[in-house]
């Protein structure tokens, strides 16, 4: 279906000639999520050339578009997902850390170095019960509140990457009515 888009209309940025344009560093309309935490990791560091980063996910919305544009801004970029052995054991060296798994508070303290810049991408629903009522809430895919005194920055769920999402789309709108008119 995607394929029958024009993708000068594609404001999601999924069509695959956005995305080849992307991965050839042209301009492109560019999946707002990581458009959005790209602007937000670049307000705390302007120069992102030979940083380490990580990006958790594998998937056409988040993951390899991320990977494409850390690698645009000239990061070492390692991205792992589900199936990878020992993901600790990358997420430990990353000076930037992206979490787009879709597992609630997968990443913990001890798998992310001091000082890094965490991007959570995960929007996950959890029950829990409180005096003897279930009651659910939205976490992400790091465990906000154990990992937050360790690291230089990072978004919390709900509020972070959401608003930067819906920012990109009103963008990638604009870019799109001008491109067609």
């Amino acid at each position: 279906i995607i394929n029958f888009i024009n993708s000068n209309k594609d404001v999601d940025g999924l069509h695959p000639i956005n995305a080849g344009k992307l991965m050839n560093g042209m301009e492109s309309l560019v999946p707002c999520t990581p458009q959005g935490s790209h602007i937000m990791i670049k307000s705390i560091v302007d120069d992102l050339s030979g940083m380490n980063a990580v990006v958790i996910g594998r998937s056409n919305l988040v993951g390899k578009p991320m990977c494409q544009l850390l690698t645009n801004s000239n990061c070492t970029v390692t991205q792992v997902h589900s199936k990878t052995r020992n993901i600790e054991s990358y997420t430990k060296c990353a000076d930037i850390l992206i979490a787009a798994i879709g597992i609630p508070k997968f990443v913990t303290a001890d798998w992310v170095r001091e000082g890094s810049i965490v991007i959570d991408v995960g929007i996950n629903r959890i029950t829990y019960e409180r005096d003897g009522e279930t009651k659910t809430k939205l976490v992400g895919d790091v465990d906000f509140d154990e990992v937050k005194d360790k690291v230089k920055a990072i978004t919390p769920v709900p509020g972070g990457v959401g608003p930067m999402t819906i920012a990109c789309l009103l963008e990638n709108t604009l870019k799109a009515f001008r491109k067609i008119s």
